[in-house]
Order: structure tokens, then C-alpha cells, then sequence
């Protein structure tokens, strides 16, 4: 099968797009599919085998010049214009104009592929694809009306304004998402999610969830653990990520020493060391955060990890905390429970699907509850047995149902279900069940 996979933007580290591109193109080659990746900048690393077609924009949000202003030869198009008239009114034109520019090189090779796979752009453009007859499956990991009432809360004054504002493209993926006949999405609770913000109904949707490298992200050699090291990962510091709450958890925790030792019955255990290492870059409200709580000494931020890095950083952890108020899904999760690693989480989004009703694969808390974070931080990092049974069970887990090769597997199935129904005559496909049914 011959698969056109797309993403808007496909940051290779610390990003969920960038990463869910490379393994899962990896693994479909190695199925035996032939697949080109279309992407926006940042494009992604992909391994030998898979074909990148490069799709230029003007880049208005790269790293090093942000919002820039570019010169008058790089407008070539009017779909140019549109993206930086968006940028300059404060919205955020990526997924529109990446979708028309998808559109524009599909239109002389819609009969090169089997089927588009898009990876959450969910603009007009994909619609276009669809309209040419190629069939479209869209990854829709969550829907972004999420973070978008999460930043309108915490949001005062004229911040709501611009706010609303960055994220008008919500409403252009809410009307391609109820258009789409196929979506593919990652968690059963992001499919609630999708049905309720979204409105696509429960039949066009299949579940496959997203994927670690299990080879790559291992437990440590012995001795490998550093004690005290927690680990959170941010590829935006924004509220959704909770970053704040973790802050004041872990002055709390230190500040107050509530936490007993496991089977003490004398007073609270005095804090042992501890450090704090956000993968992602801090905003200035975090910044203020750390140094109002005295941790300073305590955090350090790291970024552009290749996965070889970011994968021994989590391996030599004590624990990896996800205090998110949402989550569709979770890949820091998933990386941690490959490493062995226990994951201390807000019981929000999929996350109770990923650490266990149960917990048995680490601790979940009420999001947003910063007594309850800093007595389950407590809890894990004054046990050291606790904190070994549950990276063993997370372990466990992600090889069994969380390799790249199994969701490759699976995802290739929907391919060939999609595929398939699409070649039925009109009254063979009355008589077949709908697209989601059971």
C-alpha cells in the first residue's frame, strides 16, 4: 500500500507530531508500505526507506526569529498572504494554509496513493484531498477546544482577548472534524472528547494509541537511578501542562516534610534531596513561579534532546510527574512506563487509562491539586519498592501493547479496512456495518 502521511508541523524532539511521523512511518515500511511524509517546518527526522516532500510556509514561529516579518520575494502565493495576514492578527494560520499547500501538491498525484493519513491539520485543504477521491484518515490526538478553555480560564483582561483570538483556528477544525468519514484517534476518553467538542459521531472513529520505542526507551543499567530525580516533560509552558502546580507542589513538599517514611510511626520524614528536570523551555510565568518557591537550586530546563538522550534522562529518574489538566493522550507517560519508570499523574484525559485504575503503575492525583501532587511526590520518592513494582508493571505494559511495531500493526489494519470498504459497490456497503461498528 502506498500511504501519503501528513503533519502540519513536525517538531523531531519533545513534540508529539515529529515523534508520532518518524516511528510510525519507520515501523509501515517495515510492514512492507511504501510511504512519503508531507510536512511543514520544522520538518521531522525520518529513518531510511521513508520519502519526506518538504511543503514550505514562511516559517513565522522558528525558534530563533519568531513572529518575524519576512521579506516581500519570500510571498509567493496567496496563500502566503493569508498566513502572514493571520499571524499579524494575532491567529495562528498553520493548519489552513499547510491543508491548501497539501491540497495544491496532491492535486497531479492523487493517483499515487492509497490513502492520505493525516496527522491532525484538519483544515479545508484535506477536505480538498478527499473531494479528489483519494481516502483520507485523520489523527485527531485531541481536540484542541481542550486547550483552549484551559488558557481562557487562566487568562485575565486583554491576555483573553488574544487568547480567543490564537485559537480561532479551533472552529475551522471543529467543521473539517465533522466532515471527516475516518478518524483515527488515540485513547477511548479522547474519543469521548472528540464526539463531545467535536461532534463526529462514535461510528467513523477507531482507536489505535500512540507508540514508544521500547529498544530505545529501556530501563537503566543497575544503580543507573539518580535519587530524587523527577522528571516532567513540556513542549509548551502553557496552563495544560501544569507546570505551575508542580512548582508549588514540590516547595510545599519540601517546606513541609508531610509525608511519613513507609511503616513510620514517628514524625513526618525530613525531604531527601530532590531536582526537578523539565524537558522544554520555561515561560516567563514559570520562571517567576520558581524563584517566588525557592527551587531555583532545585530546576533546570533542558530541550532538543535526540530521543537516545531524552530516553536516559527519563531511565535515571526516580519518577516522571505529569500534573496536566488534560491529556488526550501522553506520550511522556508511555516513554516513562518503557523505562521503567513510575508516573505520578493528574487523573484527567486518558492518564487513568495509562497509569491504571488501579495506579499499579504509579500514583494519580485531582489535576490542579497542588497538596495532593506534593503528598503523592512524597509518597514515591520515599519508597523505593513502591517506585520499582510500578515501573515494572509500566514496563511491562508498554512492550505488550505500546511498540511502535504494534501500533504500526494496527494502524495499517484501519488502512486496509478503509481501503477495502471503499472498493464495495454502493449496495454491498448498505448491507455492510458501519464503518465503526463493533
Amino acid at each position: 500500500m502506498k500511504v501519503a502521511l501528513s503533519s502540519y508541523r513536525s517538531k523531531p524532539h519533545s513534540g508529539g507530531q515529529g515523534v508520532y511521523v518518524r516511528n510510525l512511518s519507520r515501523e509501515l515500511v517495515a510492514l512492507g508500505h511504501e510511504v512519503e511524509v508531507f510536512s511543514g517546518p520544522p520538518y521531522p527526522d525520518l529513518d531510511p526507506g521513508v520519502r519526506l516532500t518538504r511543503v514550505p510556509s514562511l516559517d513565522l514561529y522558528r525558534p530563533e526569529d519568531p513572529f518575524r516579518r519576512p521579506a516581500a520575494h519570500e510571498f509567493r502565493t496567496w496563500i502566503d498572504v493569508l498566513e502572514y495576514a493571520t499571524m499579524c492578527t494575532a491567529g495562528f494560520p498553520e493548519p489552513r494554509t499547510f491543508s491548501l499547500r497539501l491540497a495544491r501538491l496532491l492535486r497531479s498525484r492523487a493517483g499515487e496513493f492509497d490513502l492520505l493519513h493525516d496527522n491532525q491539520t484538519l483544515g479545508p485543504g484535506i477536505l480538498a484531498v478527499a473531494a479528489q477521491g483519494v481516502p483520507v484518515l485523520t489523527t485527531i490526538h485531541h481536540p484542541i477546544s481542550a486547550d483552549r478553555r484551559l488558557e481562557l480560564a487562566s487568562a485575565r483582561g486583554w491576555r483573553r482577548v488574544s487568547v480567543r483570538r490564537w485559537y480561532g483556528f479551533v472552529g475551522m477544525q471543529r467543521r473539517v472534524a465533522r466532515r471527516t468519514e475516518h478518524v483515527l484517534t488515540v485513547s477511548r476518553q479522547a474519543a469521548a472528547d472528540i464526539t463531545a467538542d467535536f461532534g463526529v459521531p462514535p461510528e467513523r472513529m477507531r482507536v489505535v494509541p500512540v507508540g514508544v520505542d521500547v529498544a530505545t526507551f529501556r530501563p537503566p543499567a543497575p544503580g543507573g537511578r539518580v535519587p530524587g530525580r523527577i522528571v516532567t516533560v513540556a513542549s509548551a509552558d502553557v496552563p495544560l501542562k501544569g507546570l505551575g502546580t508542580l512548582v508549588a507542589a514540590l516547595a510545599r513538599w519540601r517546606s513541609t516534610g508531610s509525608t511519613r517514611s513507609p511503616g513510620s510511626a514517628g514524625p513526618a520524614a525530613h525531604p531527601p534531596a530532590f531536582e526537578l528536570v523539565v524537558v522544554g523551555t520555561a515561560g516567563e510565568r514559570t520562571r517567576q513561579a520558581i524563584e517566588r518557591a525557592g527551587l531555583t537550586d532545585r530546576v533546570r530546563f533542558v530541550s532538543g534532546l535526540p530521543d537516545e538522550e531524552l530516553a536516559r534522562l527519563i531511565a535515571s529518574a526516580q519518577l516522571l510527574a505529569v500534573p496536566s489538566l488534560y491529556e488526550g493522550f501522553s506520550l511522556p507517560a508511555v516513554e516513562a512506563m518503557a523505562c521503567g519508570t513510575p508516573v505520578v499523574a493528574s487523573a484527567v484525559g486518558a492518564l487513568p487509562e495509562l497509569v491504571g485504575d488501579g495506579a499499579e503503575r504509579g500514583l494519580l492525583v485531582p489535576p490542579g491539586d497542588v497538596q495532593a501532587l506534593a503528598e503523592a511526590l512524597g509518597r514515591m520518592l520515599l519508597d523505593p519498592q513502591r517506585c520499582a513494582a510500578a515501573g515494572e508493571a509500566g514496563r511491562r505494559l508498554a512492550v505488550e501493547t505500546y511498540s511502535w511495531s504494534a501500533v504500526a500493526r494496527a494502524t495499517a489494519a484501519v488502512y486496509e479496512e478503509i481501503t477495502g470498504r471503499r472498493a464495495l459497490s454502493p449496495a454491498a456497503r448498505e448491507r455492510r456495518p458501519a464503518w465503526g461498528a463493533a
